[in-house]
């Protein structure tokens, strides 16, 4: 039983903690204030190129904050450590065509999961506030993260959560939820990293 508890205490703690950062699309207005620069986090493309449902649920939303002028900037971090595999480059070309400018496009390369895109947007791209958006399942671990790792940090929901409740996709949250809270016991560097880009706003 207790067993039980650890594992799925920390997700309780990341939606408590995180509740009033979390909102959704429609809720995001003109008025609201949220940071300029939207992370977005990756979550795979296709041999094409192409990126998944999920990612491109989450980039359709970030471009729609964008558009409706909430944020200024797109930070799209991803994985990039097989010459063949360039995750943020095709993040790019999916919002290029959606119609955001080139030079509003940041490329963070070794956002290699939830904690190093996180850490990576303060030490290397000198953020101390991001949109974070992503599935709904996912958020609260990830503002959670950037919170703890010193980031002002508004959550933002992917207009389309995918399969997320099935209850392979729920275990797998709750055991990186538990990862994440004994990464930020220790707050490592991030696992690339490199010199540092501030983005200018």
């Amino acid at each position: 039983m207790l067993g039980v508890t650890v594992f799925f205490a920390p997700t309780v703690l990341a939606k408590i903690a995180t509740a009033e950062q979390r909102m959704t699309l429609a809720e995001v207005s003109m008025s609201t204030n949220v940071p300029n620069v939207g992370l977005v986090l990756g979550a795979g493309v296709l041999p094409s190129g192409e990126p998944t449902e999920y990612l491109k649920n989450r980039l359709d939303t970030a471009v729609a904050l964008y558009k409706q002028g909430n944020i200024k900037k797109l930070l799209l971090s991803g994985d990039n450590r097989e010459r063949n595999y360039n995750e943020p480059q095709n993040m790019r070309l999916y919002v290029l065509e959606k119609g955001i400018p080139d030079n509003d496009i940041v490329l963070d390369f070794a956002g290699l999961n939830t904690y190093d895109s996180c850490y990576r947007a303060q030490y290397i791209f000198g953020l101390s506030a991001v949109t974070v958006i992503t599935q709904g399942y996912h958020l609260p671990r990830a503002v959670f993260t950037c919170q703890s790792l010193g980031i002002k940090t508004v959550g933002v929901a992917a207009v389309s959560d995918g399969r997320d409740f099935t209850v392979a996709y729920i275990i797998r949250e709750h055991a990186s939820t538990l990862k994440a809270f004994l990464e930020l016991g220790f707050k490592p560097p991030a696992t690339i990293l490199g010199e540092k880009e501030p983005i200018k706003l």
